[in-house]
This record gives C-alpha cells, sequence and structure tokens, in this order.
C-alpha cells in the first residue's frame, strides 16, 4: 500500500506509541493524518467508529485500555469490555465504509502462560494466558479472529501484529499504569532523591521480558502498513530477554543508585518468560530492530529526568 495521498486514521494517536507511529507516517506524505482524540470521541460508541472510518483508506488502531499488573488485577472487566468493544466496532465500521486496510495492534499478553521460548507465532493458541494478564491478552486476541474471519468472509485486509513490552522516551510513568521500566525508573529516581538506602520491588526477579524501542516499533507499523497483507499475525520484537533481576540492577547502575534492591515476592512475577521468534517481520517486510537495549533505555532515563516535573504529578 503506497501512503503517499492516503487519508489515515490513527486511533490511540496522541499516546505514547501513537506518537511515533503519526510522526513515521508524515514521512510517508499522506493527504491527511486523522487522530480521533479520547476527550471528545469515545470509540466504545458506535456512532464514533462510524463516523471517523468515514472516507479513510487506512485505519491504525492503536487505542486501547491498558497497563500493568496491578492495574490488570484491579480492572479485568474494563480491560475486557473496552478492549473488545473498540476493536470489533472499529473494524466492522471500517469494513462497512470501504477502508482498503486496517491495521491491529495486539500485544504479546496474547501468548499462553506456558509458551516456549522464543515465542513463535503458530504457538498463540495452544494454552490459556498467563492469569494476570488474560483479560486483557484475550481481549486483544479476539481482533485476531475477527480480522482473519472478516478476511475469509469479505476479502477485507485486516493484519495483526503482536508488539513485545514497548519503552522509551515520553512513556506512561504514572504507577497506577505503568509497565515495568517506566515503573522502575520512577522508583528509583524517587529513592535516589530520598537518599533511600533501598528500592522495594515486585516478584522474584527471575522471569525475563523482552523489549522493543517504540521509535522500532512504530517503524515496524509502518513497514507492516505498506507491505504486509495476510491473515497470520506477526510478532514485533528485539529479539533479546533480560530477566526481572538483571534489569532493576541495569536502570539503578544507570541512574546512579547504589541501593539495594528488595524483591517483594508476596507479589505476582507474571509470565515467567517472554522472548519472541522475531523472523516473520523480517522475512515479510524487513524489520529488524535497530535500538540497542542499553541505549534506548538511557534515552528514556535522560527523557524521565528533563520532564521531570511533568512526570513527577503522579504522586
Amino acid at each position: 500500500m503506497d501512503l503517499k495521498n492516503k487519508h489515515v486514521v490513527v486511533t490511540g494517536g496522541n499516546g505514547f506509541l501513537g506518537k511515533y507511529v503519526v510522526k513515521k507516517l508524515e514521512e510517508k506524505n499522506p493527504k491527511e493524518i486523522f487522530v480521533p482524540r479520547s476527550e471528545t470521541i469515545d470509540l466504545r460508541e458506535w456512532k464514533q467508529c462510524n463516523w471517523i472510518t468515514q472516507n479513510t483508506d487506512l485505519v491504525i488502531h492503536l487505542a486501547g485500555r491498558v497497563g500493568g499488573i496491578g492495574y490488570n488485577q484491579e480492572n479485568p472487566a474494563t480491560l475486557v469490555y473496552d478492549n473488545l468493544i473498540m476493536g470489533i466496532q472499529l473494524m466492522e465500521a471500517a469494513r462497512l465504509n470501504g477502508v482498503q486496510k486496517f491495521v491491529t495492534i495486539g500485544t504479546v499478553c496474547a501468548y499462553p502462560k506456558f509458551t516456549p521460548t522464543p515465542f513463535k507465532e503458530e504457538d498463540l493458541w495452544n494454552g490459556y494466558p498467563e492469569e494476570t494478564n488474560a483479560p486483557y491478552g484475550l481481549a486483544k486476541k479476539m481482533l485476531l479472529v475477527q480480522a482473519q474471519a472478516y478476511r475469509q468472509q469479505y476479502g477485507f485486509n485486516a493484519i495483526y501484529l503482536l508488539p513485545v513490552n514497548l519503552y522509551g522516551p515520553g512513556d506512561n510513568f504514572d504507577p497506577n499504569s505503568s509497565h515495568v521500566i517506566p515503573a522502575l525508573i520512577r522508583k528509583v529516581a524517587k529513592a535516589k532523591k530520598a537518599e533511600e538506602e533501598y528500592v522495594g520491588v515486585w516478584g522474584t526477579g527471575k522471569p525475563t521480558r523482552e523489549f522493543l524501542y517504540v521509535e522500532d516499533a512504530a517503524e515496524a507499523i509502518v513497514l507492516a502498513a505498506e507491505k504486509y497483507d495476510k491473515p497470520e499475525p506477526i510478532n514485533l520484537g528485539s529479539g533479546a530477554e533480560i530477566s526481572m533481576s538483571d534489569l532493576a540492577l541495569l536502570i539503578c547502575k544507570t541512574m546512579n543508585f547504589s541501593g539495594e534492591i528488595l524483591w517483594n515476592t508476596i507479589k505476582p512475577d507474571g509470565q515467567p518468560r517472554r522472548l519472541l521468534d522475531v523472523s516473520r517481520a523480517e522475512k515479510e517486510f524487513g524489520f529488524r530492530a535497530k535500538t540497542q537495549f542499553k541505549e534506548g533505555l538511557q534515552k528514556t532515563i535522560d527523557w524521565y529526568i528533563k520532564h521531570v516535573e511533568n512526570a513527577d504529578k503522579y504522586k
């Protein structure tokens, strides 16, 4: 799909990932990029989905209700309803309004709790997701089912991408909904400022996670919008994993915090391991992550420090 002179809608385009996707799209010279704002457009309402997909060539659906383990445990029903209703209605509206292509951003949380590493797309249905993530992961996974069903019955060009945990400048540092990297950065920064001797972290430190720098993720999404037109889901990741204990140590070292890390083992670990097989993305549309983890982490920390007053509005 040549994006030049196209009318594009990016839901969630004002969010962390969305801003980078919009920036990448602008390089392709589309005729228009429309970013619906949640303050005025509620994608849980059918009429809003119908309205924003009229006279549109491409929809990139990034919007979603999302958070870390604590948020997932406290809001499972909200996560199911909001993510399902937004995606289902938006895709149906896009189909009815003749949208040429629909890109859905899924989640690594859709994978079964015990998936052989590296996770291959073929393993997506071989078990139930990790319990704390299941409502969110399954809601997002149903949009893959919808995309494949719409392609089969209507010939609708809908694709489905599965990114790992993202990080980078502009991330969400709200302690009530942030993911592990921004949460740890904020904890270490506050402990350092208060001259505390330790920082408390959830879990045992044993699980591993894979992280993808947000700018790399945006590049992958735009590449897929241009070049990928098949029903099979596609993993988006860096192809490298790190344990939570090593991650915490690395963040402390990078931020020059010499205190102790205390693991709260009463709190859940989440999924034991996460590492994706990223070969399909490279084969289908030539995507490989460019940003080294230490480099991306330093940029994220630098952004936090520079914008600490804004980041510290979460008290």
